[in-house]
């Protein structure tokens, strides 16, 4: 029970202590209905953003319950052994009283049934408000190809930690997880998808056209964009009227019709670079640990062993960590000219842009002097981070403050006074 008056008389511009740690229920509901929200600083607003989101999450996890209810029950009035045909029938109510389409209606009623049975310790966390359905959708996915006991083993590695990534960052720990737990077929997986590669053409309502590559290899698509960028970034020099995003789908576009030049410039560029991380006992074909590819995740052992031998037009900078600790013990390159040592070191130090929840890699960022250059900040490995372009502006236009930790960590501190602790590692 809560007492009424109480939350009702909480003063204009005052929240309670622990409102975003709160179990959900009627006595947040009610201190959060009670809320004048615009009152309140920059620093509660997103206390309040946080329970609100708990909230919205404990609603939805009984909702979902409601929904597989609804298919019990109509699985039982219509004596219907097909499990099929009664979620289908479940469905069709669920559609038409909530104004849905059909195969937004599929989805509820199969979600719905997922989380009563593989994804049960997921729903026990988004009824305690400490997942959300976007996160729930991702470990979804990453385990649809899994038996229930496979799946049931895999969330109990990550459900405690979830609530901690970002969507992007969560898929790719469970892509690396799922690899480690069965290497091989992670392979069969890899090798199924990439024979059914293919080009799909998708007219527009505009009257334009998308084009899209489907199922590639990662590290061939990196090398790719990685060439287009860099040649879009020549082009883009004062006076051209294109932006950055039209300047690499014209590169795209001129490169497949064999042209040599845009709009009068050379389109000609480096090779590729491909930035991989991996273990050295993987790289002596001792496991099958999967490696990381920069700015693409996890990728089989058979990728990262392999595809040096076979890009030989392509720049290949590695890192192999140590199995235990994960610690960067060499880094190199396959060009004659190196990159710059420095940024070799903070790029093996740092895969990754060290921003909270951003996932670019750190070959693809600038690097950031923690104390401004023009502060007198020295330019020493140690006093170097990677920050991708628009976390980069954005930290030094609106006041995003980092200090490092002695783990090798980043305690960053936003202009509202919330702080972020941050590992620059890929998840």
């Amino acid at each position: 029970m809560f007492d009424e008056e109480k939350v009702a008389g909480l003063p204009g511009g005052v929240i309670p202590a622990g409102l975003d740690s709160m179990e959900p229920g009627p006595v947040l509901g009610a201190m959060l209905a009670g809320i004048d929200v615009a009152s309140l600083s920059g620093y509660d607003q997103i206390v309040v953003l946080r329970a609100q989101q708990r909230m919205v999450s404990h609603h939805q996890a009984a909702m979902y319950r409601t929904v597989a209810s609804i298919v019990d029950t109509v699985t039982e009035s219509d004596r219907e052994d097909d499990a099929m045909l009664a979620a289908e029938s479940a469905a069709a109510e669920i559609r038409a009283a909530l104004r849905l389409t059909r195969r937004s209606a599929d989805h509820e009623v199969l979600l719905a049934l997922t989380l009563r049975g593989r994804l049960a310790k997921a729903h026990t966390k988004l009824t305690a408000g400490e997942l959300d359905v976007r996160r729930i959708r991702v470990l979804d996915d990453a385990t649809a190809h899994l038996s229930d006991e496979a799946a049931d083993a895999l969330l109990a590695k990550v459900i405690d930690d979830a609530h901690r990534f970002t969507t992007g960052q969560l898929a790719a720990h469970l892509k690396k997880l799922t690899i480690d737990v069965d290497p091989e077929a992670a392979k069969q997986r890899y090798d199924h998808s990439h024979t059914h590669r293919r080009i799909v053409t998708e007219p527009t309502s505009s009257g334009t056209v998308d084009l899209v590559a489907c199922d590639l290899a990662p590290h061939i698509v990196a090398s790719i964009t990685r060439r287009i960028n860099h040649i879009a970034h020549q082009l883009n020099v004062t006076g051209e009227t294109r932006t950055i995003d039209q300047l690499r789908a014209d590169v795209f576009t001129d490169l497949l019709q064999g042209h040599t030049t845009t709009t009068g410039r050379s389109v000609s560029g480096p090779r590729g670079v491909v930035d991989i991380h991996v273990d050295l006992v993987t790289l002596a074909e001792l496991t099958d640990t999967p490696g990381d590819l920069a700015g693409y995740g996890p990728v089989i052992a058979d990728i990262a062993r392999q595809v040096a031998d076979t890009q030989h037009d392509t720049e290949w900078r590695y890192t192999i960590t140590h199995p235990d600790s994960g610690a960067p013990i060499a880094t190199g390159t396959t060009r004659r000219r190196p990159t710059a040592a420095q940024r070799r070191i903070v790029e093996a130090r740092h895969p990754v842009c060290i921003f909270p929840g951003c996932r670019m890699p750190a070959t693809a960022c600038d690097l950031d002097h923690r104390i401004p250059w023009t502060n007198g900040g020295p330019t020493t490995t140690d006093h170097l981070t990677p920050l991708c372009r628009h976390d980069h502006v954005t930290r030094h236009r609106t006041g995003w403050q980092y200090q490092p930790l002695p783990n090798g960590d980043h305690h960053w501190t936003s202009p509202l006074g919330h702080t972020y602790t941050t590992s620059g590692q890929p998840p």
